[in-house]
């Protein structure tokens, strides 16, 4: 009983008095707490050392963090606490009532307090084992420890300062992750979205953006004789100019793999089934209860990726302390055998054809081609589970719709006022829709890794599914502000 107490005054971000937010207020908190997240991505870890931050970099977009800032955990802790409840919750080990005040306060407690033991856990882990690691170095001269000071010279450290370094990354990862909950719950209050998908858009958006029209010369050229551009746009011209086409077409096919996915995932993010619906109490009057294709939206994607990326991030971490127990990576970051090979696309971010390419050949072995089958089935499996798991928790299935229709007053033209009619009803709709949806963003997203993109195909698809949802609620709040009767009739 006394847990329960703990849980249900722990302390939170204070939410508006009013009953809607305007357009206004709730663009002014988003755009604030976007700045201050990119802001945290520039504060560099005090004694952080030079370590193989690189091998992070797919990590750090899809967990929307920077690695070796303040903030380098991202919302990775936030995400693994809500994949460890979903599952519980489903399997039946924990029980929350979310339809109730104290039992949603229940479960965001019980949430909070999971998040932040994966931020010390994860923090400790990333520091201990050398993922994060202080700027201390042995001296086999002088048989010292020594950190690394202005201008290249050193000075000699005892053992415990050493711990004391490390106690000090650990703490300044632990306030980082407060802030990016913090963060979170102030844009699931008082901004549009969530700021899980907020911190994933920033992430993606600012990636994307490098990656495309970077001028800044960088070792992505294929036949490497000229100093490329690392962005994919000037670095296709400059191929050209130098007679290079391996490199063009490279480039080429890049860019146009993450148009082609760009614009099939807008074109799957805008199909719809409307239901018709009627108030049983007023005749004349009804709505269109829309059903997305993408039932469980992002959130089956958001999961599958958290799950994966810290399969690599763990694999990493164990090869750093001297057992590879999920695999091998290289020093490029590129997994090499083992449990992790399998969950990574073939060929990085050029993919297969990068690999064609790089070879002259279609025919560059038969594992690649296995690893890429691997990882389209994994993510696709993955997020169809997912979707299932997300849409029986989240109150988005079926019967808890329909329980949700009934008590508003809605009924199905045609159909007697029963909420188990309603229920079979929307069970045709909801069930393949969840299965199909999780499908198609997974093969989406995978396809974008295995053939290659600007950014992770995951990465891409989070981001134009996020942008959409976004374009959506702020569409619809602007239109609200604009109009005041509208307000009154969807409340």
């Amino acid at each position: 009983m006394a847990f329960k107490d703990i849980l249900l005054n722990l302390p939170e971000v204070a939410g508006p008095t009013q009953k809607k937010l305007g357009f206004q207020e709730k663009l002014k908190w988003t755009l604030l707490i976007l700045i201050l997240f990119f802001i945290m991505g520039i504060i560099p870890l005090f004694g952080l050392g030079e370590n193989a931050l690189a091998q992070f970099e797919y990590l750090s977009i899809i967990l929307g963090a920077e690695f070796g800032s303040i903030i380098s955990l991202g919302i990775g802790p936030i995400v693994t606490a809500s994949i460890v409840l979903q599952l519980l919750n489903g399997a039946g080990i924990f029980s929350f009532d979310t339809k109730t005040p104290d039992g949603k306060r229940m479960f965001q407690g019980t949430q909070k307090v999971v998040a932040v033991f994966f931020i010390i856990f994860e923090a400790i882990i990333y520091v201990m084992m050398g993922g994060l690691s202080p700027g201390v170095y042995f001296n086999p001269v002088t048989q010292q420890f020594t950190a690394q000071a202005i201008a290249g010279t050193s000075i000699p450290l005892a053992a415990s300062m050493i711990f004391s370094l490390k106690l000090l990354l650990i703490l300044q990862l632990f306030i980082g992750g407060l802030m990016i909950m913090l963060m979170d719950e102030i844009i699931s209050k008082w901004g549009f979205g969530s700021g899980i998908s907020l911190f994933i858009v920033a992430g993606v958006s600012k990636s994307l953006f490098v990656r495309a029209f970077s001028w800044i010369s960088g070792p992505d050229s294929l036949s490497g004789e000229f100093a490329y551009a690392s962005g994919k746009i000037p670095q296709f011209f400059q191929a050209l100019y130098n007679g290079d086409p391996q490199t063009a077409v490279s480039a080429l096919i890049l860019v146009i793999t993450t148009l082609i996915v760009f614009g099939i995932a807008v074109y799957v993010q805008s199909m719809k089934i409307e239901i018709p619906l009627s108030f049983g109490r007023i005749r004349g009057h009804g709505i269109r209860w829309p059903l997305s294709f993408t039932y469980a939206s992002v959130i089956p994607v958001i999961l599958v990726s958290a799950l994966m990326a810290n399969i690599q991030l763990w694999a990493r971490l164990l090869q750093n302390w001297g057992y590879p127990l999920l695999g091998e990576i290289s020093p490029s970051g590129a997994p090499i055998s083992g449990i992790v090979s399998w969950v990574a696309a073939p060929g990085g971010a050029n993919g297969l054809v990068g690999l064609m390419l790089t070879q002259g050949t279609a025919f560059i072995g038969y594992r690649p081609y296995l690893q890429a089958l691997a990882y389209m089935m994994i993510i696709i499996v993955g997020c169809v589970i997912f979707s299932y798991f997300w849409v029986q928790t989240a109150g988005m299935d079926a019967k808890s719709q329909a329980k949700n229709m009934v008590s508003s007053g809605l009924q199905i033209p045609g159909f007697r006022k029963d909420e188990r009619i309603l229920e079979r009803l929307l069970d045709r709709y909801i069930t393949p829709l969840t299965i199909m949806g999780g499908a198609t963003i997974g093969f989406l997203a995978s396809i974008a890794d295995v053939l290659g993109s600007l950014t992770q195909g995951t990465s891409l698809l989070l981001s134009v599914m996020i942008i959409y949802k976004l374009y959506e609620e702020i569409a619809k709040e602007h239109m609200m502000d604009m109009h005041p009767a509208l307000r009154k009739m969807m409340e």
